[in-house]
């Protein structure tokens, strides 16, 4: 974990922070010293994270921000500014989970749709915005949430594979962009990670087929075990930290072993 205040006087964005992977990791920035700002569709839940935070004596805010409005994104930006008078780390986490397993001839034209404006045009956009602020500024880092599906292919999740592979190349080229302004731009691609929406699915699925699936992934973990939000939210701090000054560019996989077969 990041030591207790190594980003002091720093601010953090993270989207979709309001559950999973983005809670835990603007938790530990909060924890880490920095003002985090909790940007995410889910106000209820995001607006919990940011008194969680508080009681925790860390500093945090919420903005609600839909990734399929450039609006939205664009006031996110401002809106962290205006708050907290400046924009270090970025963590542009939120992505759509609703892709539903099926071969490349049979996915609906909505669900390729969605799944490319929210998990690589919105990265795109919080990127935009999120580096127009660290020019004025004097630079920043940024980590995009990929996915070990952003490194190798995967059966039946085509939607899904060309939108992370999209977030890798993209993370590339806007890491080359900026690389002499001092902002520096980098991705963590998680493997199977256990959070509540594993639960959901737990709840969902008949016992059997729940045991099945659980057997299945475990099979495919080179390590024997899923990762926990914790992990991810490590390599994030670590990506944005002094630590990782010569990181640019690079997409980071955290997933077992998973990419390494």
């Amino acid at each position: 974990m990041a030591s207790s205040a190594q980003f002091e006087g720093k601010v953090a964005l993270v989207t979709g922070a309001a559950s999973g992977i983005g809670r835990t990791t603007a938790m530990a920035f909060a924890d880490a010293g920095a003002s985090v700002v909790i940007a995410d569709i889910l106000e209820e839940k995001g607006l919990a994270v940011v008194e969680t935070i508080k009681s925790r004596g860390g500093t945090a805010a919420f903005v609600k921000c839909d990734m399929l409005s450039e609006g939205d994104i664009e006031n996110m930006v401002a809106e962290t500014v205006r708050q907290f008078g400046r924009l270090d780390c970025a963590y542009n986490n939120a992505g759509y989970g609703g892709a539903l397993f099926a071969p490349l001839a049979e996915i609906p034209n909505e669900q390729w749709d969605r799944t490319i404006n929210i998990d690589l045009r919105g990265v795109w956009l919080c990127m935009k915005y999120e580096i127009r602020q660290m020019l004025k500024q004097g630079g920043g880092a940024i980590v995009n949430c990929a996915s070990s599906v952003g490194l190798v292919g995967y059966q039946n999740l085509a939607s899904y594979v060309a939108a992370k592979h999209g977030v890798v190349g993209l993370t590339k080229a806007a890491a080359l962009d900026y690389a002499t302004q001092n902002i520096r731009v980098n991705a963590v691609c998680p493997g199977t990670i256990f959070t509540e929406t594993a639960v959901d699915i737990e709840a969902a699925m008949d016992p059997k087929d729940w045991q099945d699936l659980q057997s299945a992934i475990m099979a495919s973990q080179p390590i024997g075990r899923v990762g926990k939000p914790e992990e991810i939210a490590d390599a994030v701090l670590w990506l944005c930290s002094p630590g990782a000054s010569l990181m640019l560019g690079h997409a980071l996989a955290v997933d077992g072993g998973v990419t390494a077969r």
